[in-house]
């Protein structure tokens, strides 16, 4: 069992394309995914979730599907939060604050407060985050790979990214050393616990060598 999986949650767009809706209504259906992908992942036994919700260069997205996006965001740390805790799902934003609006920052200090205690999974939502930016940071201060580790956060085992894109896309560049990629052509809002447990079963089924050779 990946005791990180990392998701790149592509697709919202074109699935609300090729059934004529706006694009704010796939990001909608892409927050169902989330639902869906973190519940998954609580009963599968997966430690920590990471999810690209946003990235540094989603600004350049156009005004008002910035603005959705902030808003669902917004929606599911006042809505998902209290579900979290009750199911030991501890939440943790990763990237830039300053930029956010600023009515999300005291929510987002909320949600972390009040999940800090969740044992069973460690959700990461990764918001105006670029792991360029973040490995920058982290290297004022840290000298070692430990250090660095510890600044950035855990390896990540199994990196998946939906829409048929094959791309990291400056997500988690450090701790996708050694990671195992799966590449979906699924549109995320279609996503479900029947997507992620193909895909562990896949990483699963892999050899992890990190260098070595396979043993005699």
């Amino acid at each position: 069992m990946p005791r990180h999986v990392a998701i790149i949650m592509d697709g919202n767009g074109r699935w609300a394309t090729a059934r004529s809706l706006p694009r704010a209504a796939g990001h909608r259906q892409g927050a169902q995914a989330v639902r869906r992908t973190v519940t998954a992942a609580c009963e599968l036994g997966v430690g920590t979730l990471t999810l690209y919700a946003f990235s540094s260069d989603n600004w350049k997205r156009p005004r008002a599907e910035v603005t959705a996006l902030m808003m669902l965001f917004r929606r599911y740390l006042v809505q998902e939060i209290e579900e979290c805790r009750r199911e030991g799902v501890r939440l943790s934003v990763i990237g830039r604050r300053d930029r956010l609006p600023a009515d999300l920052i005291p929510l987002i200090e909320s949600a972390e407060s009040t999940t800090m205690a969740g044992n069973r999974l460690h959700l990461r939502l990764a918001v105006d985050y670029s792991s360029r930016d973040a490995i920058l940071a982290a290297a004022v201060h840290a000298r070692t790979r430990e250090e660095m580790t510890a600044a950035l956060g855990p390896d990540v085992d199994l990196l998946i990214r939906t829409a048929g894109e094959q791309r990291l896309s400056d997500y988690l560049l450090w701790e996708c050393a050694y990671a195992e990629f799966c590449f979906t052509d699924q549109l995320w809002p279609d996503f479900n616990r029947g997507s992620l447990e193909a895909a562990i079963a896949d990483f699963q089924g892999r050899e992890r060598r990190f260098g070595a050779v396979p043993a005699a």
